[in-house]
């Protein structure tokens, strides 16, 4: 007989494959205003923001969360590159940073083509070690700069995680959620506003192509499991299959679901960021 997961009370439907028999979803902690950006390094320690409060947070293997930098530029999405370096999108002055092991940054990008960002959101580095990331309009009260929304806000590429930005899509209405697949091939980002997530082909040079519907719902943030299952964020979890076939939904007891990832020693947790909590899922499957 299959022992099936439950989260509050009620089984898990459709995800028998993924999460583990008799896996509880458990709250890590509620002490936070905004969490977002969780990304694990290959330990399996898990690294996160809680941006209105300008901090990132590491949670690690052995369960213990601990303060990993303050003044964190009220960073929103992170991602390791392929050198262990921790790569911040940092909203307050709308840059992009490189963070070593002892919480040193360095800031790696300013603004394109001698123009601010509108605020870099959600970054993926890709296997050959170029950066993707999403530059949507979200007013912050922070900012010292008025203005207007802009006409675009764009997806951009960043060769080796050097030089300057590339744009590659500016038609999405608010380009949110990025991760691109384990060999390098596509990249899916979701446009929240439009609710809508698109897969593109990643071509020569790192450029997009072949951009297509995968799914008529947005997110936040997302991940890839290593089936190859998108797992998408905003009102708890949804999972697509590679077809953009729905599998099943995680409800999360929190008003927003901002992001997620795998993690662990073996990378089979889920750790989901919500609003004013975090929250840890045993999975069958791992992230890829």
């Amino acid at each position: 007989m299959t022992a099936f997961s439950e989260i509050n009370g009620q089984v898990i439907s459709g995800l028998e494959r993924l999460v583990a028999d008799n896996a509880k979803l458990t709250k890590v902690s509620d002490q936070f205003i905004f969490t977002e950006g969780p990304t694990t390094d290959k330990a399996g320690n898990v690294y996160f923001t809680d941006q209105p409060n300008n901090k990132i947070w590491k949670y690690d293997t052995n369960g213990q969360l601990t303060v990993f930098m303050d003044e964190a530029g009220r960073a929103n999405g992170l991602y390791f590159d392929n050198d262990g370096y921790l790569i911040a999108c940092a909203d307050r002055d709308n840059e992009m940073w490189r963070i070593d092991a002892e919480g040193k940054k360095e800031i790696i990008l300013k603004g394109q083509n001698n123009q601010p960002f509108n605020g870099p959101n959600d970054v993926w580095v890709a296997p050959n070690g170029n950066f993707y990331f999403t530059d949507p309009y979200y007013h912050r009260p922070y900012w010292n700069r008025i203005e207007k929304k802009p006409a675009q806000q764009n997806v951009y590429l960043m060769i080796n995680g050097k030089g300057t930005a590339t744009k590659l899509d500016s038609t999405l209405l608010q380009p949110n959620g990025i991760i691109g697949s384990a060999d390098g091939k596509c990249l899916y980002v979701a446009d929240i506003v439009g609710d809508k997530t698109y897969k593109y082909k990643i071509g020569k040079g790192g450029k997009l192509t072949e951009r297509k519907l995968f799914v008529n719902q947005g997110s936040d943030g997302m991940i890839l499991d290593k089936s190859g299952n998108l797992y998408l964020t905003g009102n708890g979890v949804t999972i697509y299959n590679q077809e953009g076939k729905k599998i099943g939904h995680i409800d999360i007891p929190s008003n927003w679901t901002g992001n997620i990832c795998f993690s662990g020693k073996d990378h089979k947790t889920l750790f989901i960021t919500a609003s004013e909590s975090i929250y840890t899922l045993k999975m069958k499957v791992s992230g890829q």
